[in-house]
């Protein structure tokens, strides 16, 4: 198994080189850029993560745009989908080996219908991606030619459903603040990547009334309708009386902007706001936010929303000295297990990144939690940033050491921190021996 997660992990770092080497073509550009900034740009692509240490609509040609797109709608995706994608349509079997990289890649929980719903995920993503587009090019129509808003809707669309939150504007979409129709455009893109091709599979077949929901999919849709709600709703509270931010907006304004936000920090890294002139607990609590990143087998980073939803499942119900239960269903020991080693192992990893990029990159007002914010938007591969003071992120003013290290923090956020951790861990060999147990007091 370490193998296919090592596997998993190189196909992604490989392909984010590629696009670097691609990306360093003078075609592609507008002027030069150091390689580690083109690596980087090709990672947060890849990783479909939306930081950037060079402005995708004033640095990059059309050209170079086009394969940023490219690699994100391939990260998205997962490279490994599209390598399984590509061998159907040329005519040939994925072997054995292929179709167990695929389930682990995909998150999906067997090997039966596999092939199946691999076919099923390309029509998803087309077909959303499609009307995404066309929404989207009737809002840029308003404000640009027409062929400059078919480009801008089709690539705002494959951005913001994959969750890579890249945009071909210099500021984001700060000039579409308060277009209602683009602004929910985009969250509905962003929150159908969000919840997996799993979930939005089951959606589709109980629609059809041809299965049932499983937990899995209750789960997910209830803790994403939670924390949109619970993060709209702080966001609200915190930044209300804020003249920098939203105090100023009337209400209507204050909702949408306030959703937009709640929607992007979860998954992407599209805004319409500067997020240096929030509060600093708007900071830290968006920072929770992204660290829980959304669903699993999606197009977003983090522990994964079903990760939080057991822990906290088992901590009420031993709480009450219950079983796990939920929905009539008990949680498997072993799944309670997995969610706790994911969330530890993602804790260190964050308090250890942030002790290694504070004490390695220079210091800025309001480091710590800009710092903070940085670290666990790469993690959950997010992209939203507070800055640089101008059109980029944070990471435009770290070191190149700082810049590897955010590289490193995105494919560990991608392909998820347990396949990461395993990927890089060699396999003990399996000892049949069993130690006396003895108590520990806590």
């Amino acid at each position: 198994m370490n193998k296919i997660f090592l596997t998993i992990l190189i196909s992604y770092v490989l392909l984010a080189f590629l696009g670097a080497v691609i990306l360093s073509f003078d075609v592609m550009r507008v002027r030069p850029i150091a390689f580690i900034d083109l690596f980087f740009t090709a990672t947060s692509a890849v990783c479909v993560t939306g930081l950037i240490v060079a402005n995708t609509a004033t640095d990059f040609s059309v050209y170079g745009q086009g394969i940023i797109l490219l690699l994100i709608q391939a990260g998205g995706f997962g490279y490994m989908s599209l390598a399984g994608f590509l061998f159907l349509l040329i005519g040939k079997r994925v072997d054995f080996k292929g179709k167990m990289t695929l389930k682990e890649s995909l998150d999906y929980p067997t090997m039966q219908g596999l092939i199946k719903y691999l076919k099923k995920i390309f029509i998803f993503t087309l077909c959303i991606e499609l009307v995404g587009a066309v929404l989207l090019t009737l809002n840029f129509m308003l404000d640009m030619s027409l062929t400059k808003a078919i480009w801008a809707g089709i690539f705002h669309s494959v951005s913001a459903f994959n969750n890579a939150g890249f945009s071909i504007f210099e500021y984001n979409l700060m000039g579409y603040r308060d277009n209602f129709v683009l602004n929910l455009t985009i969250c509905f893109l962003i929150i159908f990547g969000g919840l997996g091709f799993l979930v939005l599979s089951e959606c589709f077949n109980f629609y059809k009334k041809s299965s049932r929901i499983s937990i899995h999919t209750r789960i997910v849709l209830i803790a994403t309708a939670i924390c949109l709600v619970l993060g709209t709703f702080v966001l609200l509270v915190f930044e209300w009386n804020n003249p920098k931010s939203i105090g100023e907006y009337d209400v209507f304004s204050k909702f949408l902007t306030t959703f937009f936000a709640s929607v992007n920090l979860r998954t992407s890294g599209f805004n319409t706001i500067d997020l240096s002139i929030l509060n600093d607990q708007s900071l830290f609590f968006s920072s929770l936010l992204m660290i829980v990143g959304a669903a699993p087998g999606g197009t977003a980073g983090g522990i994964k929303v079903t990760t939080v939803a057991v822990l906290l499942i088992y901590a009420y119900c031993s709480l009450r000295d219950k079983d796990p239960v939920v929905f009539k269903r008990e949680i498997p020991e072993a799944i309670v297990k997995k969610a706790f080693l994911i969330f530890i192992i993602a804790t260190l990893y964050i308090v250890v990144s942030i002790m290694i990029l504070s004490a390695t990159n220079d210091k800025t007002n309001s480091f710590f939690l800009g710092l903070l914010f940085e670290i666990c938007s790469a993690f959950g591969t997010v992209g939203v940033s507070v800055g640089d003071g101008g059109s980029l992120s944070l990471s435009a003013k770290f070191s190149e050491f700082g810049k590897l290290y955010i590289i490193l923090l995105m494919f560990m956020g991608r392909v998820g921190v347990l396949v990461f951790s395993m990927a890089i861990l060699k396999k003990s060999k399996s000892i049949n021996i069993k130690y006396p147990q003895e108590g520990v007091v806590l």
